[in-house]
């Protein structure tokens, strides 16, 4: 296939799994590659991706690991970058910059929602970057995505990220309080988050994890320690004080220290046991 229709894709977890599912789903062809070989079944590298595809998708931990894969494999003019880790916005504009040199545009395409809900076709999209490089990929962001956002210039994808994260996680937290008080007062978890879904306090949040947190569920969706990394990136960007997301962060070390690192995000609810 062409080089626009198959579409790289750099980090092959969870995320970019989904990715590829809803790629293949809407016709195009997918070269993927991940540093652990055992994900590796489209491409050889990352170079063989960048060679492959005119647009790519990479979907890493953390800024550090985007920086030193792109910074170690060849892009070239023309091409797209999208990065829809979530990182540093300072590190996203430096990059955009420096892969500007050799020609290539970069998408700071961040990602609200969890892969199950990629696979589904239920995020939204937020980008900062080139406003013709965005439009350039409305058909990718069509392919998995509910709705996709320009944010800005390079670094604002990156922004409005954490601003959605913080939301997103202190709602998930505050779920796993409220269930964790309606335990204590020997209630009925399942009508208590039925009737939390009816009333005034309801948020999305109890659609995908209320069921999880009460059957102890936490098959992976979105990694508990990749949400404390979002954490530490949200303290980390402002000089003044975020209080309920240091008290957020504070659960999420405790949850990370009793072995939930690595678990679905959900397992929140494990610090207050």
């Amino acid at each position: 296939m062409s080089a626009r229709k198959t579409i790289g894709i750099i980090g092959m977890g969870l995320m970019g799994q989904a990715f590829a599912e809803r790629l293949r789903g809407a016709g195009f062809s997918v070269a993927g590659w991940d540093r652990d070989a055992t994900r590796c079944a489209d491409a050889t590298s990352a170079d063989d991706v960048l060679a492959r595809c005119d647009r790519v998708l990479v979907s890493l931990p953390d800024s550090y690991v985007v920086r030193d894969v792109l910074r170690a494999a060849s892009v070239r003019d023309g091409q797209i970058i999208l990065d829809t880790s979530t990182g540093d916005p300072d590190h996203g504009v430096a990059l955009g910059a420096e892969l500007a040199k050799h020609g290539a545009l970069y998408l700071d395409a961040t990602i609200s929602g969890s892969s199950a809900q990629v696979l589904k076709g239920e995020v939204t999209v937020m980008a900062g970057g080139d406003e013709q490089a965005f439009q350039k990929c409305a058909d990718i962001f069509a392919a998995f995505a509910r709705d996709a956002v320009r944010a800005g210039e390079c670094g604002s994808g990156a922004k409005m990220k954490l601003v959605t994260n913080l939301v997103l996680g202190l709602n998930r937290a505050a779920l796993a309080e409220g269930l964790t008080l309606a335990s204590r007062l020997d209630l009925d978890l399942n009508l208590a988050l039925d009737i939390l879904m009816r009333g005034m306090g309801y948020s999305r949040i109890m659609d995908t994890k209320g069921e999880k947190m009460i059957a102890r569920d936490f098959t992976p969706q979105a990694k508990l320690s990749q949400h404390l990394k979002d954490v530490r990136l949200m303290l980390a960007a402002t000089d003044k004080p975020l209080p309920l997301s240091e008290t957020h962060r504070d659960l999420l070390e405790k949850a990370e220290a009793l072995g939930c690192g690595q678990l679905d995000n959900s397992a929140i609810i494990r610090a207050y046991d």
